[in-house]
């Protein structure tokens, strides 16, 4: 399983592209790609999006369902998922989690 990810251009944000096309700041909003095909089908939606200079550094990514929850196998987009690991009071980690929800 894969979800694409990428960083918003305006801003750097790390994003990840939801099921309506959109760019999401929440990694639990992705649509997640389950065969092949489907991972094509959202690679080739991110590259439209760079091709537009809405996002930059589009990848997919390999993840897990973990209890219902997308978690990236590597460590680096786990991080980037969550947010610098060297202040807490930053990043997506430091949002209340009504915000992450939404």
């Amino acid at each position: 399983m894969q979800v694409l990810t990428a960083n918003r251009l305006i801003d750097g944000e790390a994003v990840w592209l939801a099921a309506d096309h959109s760019w999401t700041d929440t990694i639990d909003a992705a649509d997640i790609a389950r065969d092949a095909n489907a991972a094509q089908r959202l690679a080739d939606i991110g590259e439209a999006s760079r091709r537009a200079n809405a996002v930059v550094d589009v990848n997919l990514i390999d993840i897990d369902l973990i209890a219902g929850r997308i978690a990236p196998k590597r460590l680096r987009e786990r991080i980037r998922a969550s947010g610098p690991t060297n202040r807490p009071d930053l990043g997506k980690q430091a949002r209340p989690l009504a915000a992450i929800a939404a």
